[in-house]
């Protein structure tokens, strides 16, 4: 029987999609076997590896200003789920430390990170929504210094290293703030040089390479400092700082391959 052009092409695409499949769990399989062992362990897809994959570029103000989870690192990504050491971390103090998963409520990830976002979005109980300035996939479209939403909407909020890339921080800390309801909380992290006491920006810096040798990177905007709490503050939250290693101990913060001195900015309202 003569296949009509349009049914060759719909089983041609159905194969590609399948070799393409095929081929990105390979490329999964070989990499875990890269990383046989028991050292570490990643807390959201549950592996259990000898090593981690390195992260990061070596550009000389990430380590001159010791600027936390920037720069080069040794086994720092999961070669399972992908995840890095800041989203171990949020996804750790989620679990450990909230409800957030297991009540009714409503959840807005910014920039969501694909080994969270299926985590979280498996859950019934929460209406979630993840929104970025450029979406792709079931992602809104939202510029995080114009949110469009009522306030007191969301009852927690996690933006991960996205506020290094927006030019006006300040009003969009003050719209997460206005959506974010009374007695809901808000995950913000940031990079944060350990050097600095206060925040160092230049809106005024457009070209990638001047701005990676200053921040960090071709697309950040400032290097946040240790004012960085008060900066949220100023904007209305309450600000908790919290650190896994000095909590819970080196050995486990070894063990999930987290950063000792990342902490977490529990924001709340």
């Amino acid at each position: 029987m003569k296949i009509h052009p349009v049914g060759e092409y719909v089983q041609s695409i159905g194969v590609v999609s399948r070799s393409r499949h095929y081929l990105a769990r390979l490329k999964r399989v070989c990499a875990e076997w890269r990383c046989w062992g028991d050292e570490y362990e990643c807390p959201i897809c549950r592996g259990i590896f000898g090593q981690f994959f390195p992260s990061g570029l070596d550009i000389p103000v990430l380590s001159e200003l010791r600027v936390v989870g920037g720069g080069y690192r040794r086994n720092a990504q999961c070669p399972r789920c992908g995840s890095k050491e800041r989203e171990r971390l949020v996804y750790l103090f989620l679990h450990q430390k909230t409800r957030i998963l297991d009540v009714p409520g409503r959840v807005l990830h910014i920039a969501p990170e694909s080994c969270l976002r299926g985590l979280i979005s498996s859950r019934a109980c929460i209406e979630y929504l993840c929104a970025d300035l450029h979406p792709e996939d079931d992602v809104l479209g939202m510029d995080v210094t114009d949110i469009h939403f009522p306030n007191n909407w969301f009852d927690f909020i996690i933006c991960n290293h996205v506020l290094e890339h927006v030019d006006d921080d300040r009003k969009a800390m003050a719209e997460l703030h206005r959506v974010l309801k009374p007695g809901g909380n808000a995950i913000l992290q940031v990079p944060i040089a350990r050097t600095l006491a206060t925040t160092v920006e230049d809106r005024t810096v457009t070209d990638h390479k001047e701005r990676e040798r200053r921040f960090g990177q071709f697309d950040h905007v400032r290097l946040y400092g240790k004012d960085y709490a008060q900066r949220l503050e100023a904007a209305g939250f309450k600000v908790r700082v919290y650190n896994w290693a000095e909590e819970f101990g080196d050995r486990l913060a070894h063990r999930y391959g987290l950063l000792r001195d990342e902490d977490l900015y529990l924001c709340s309202k």
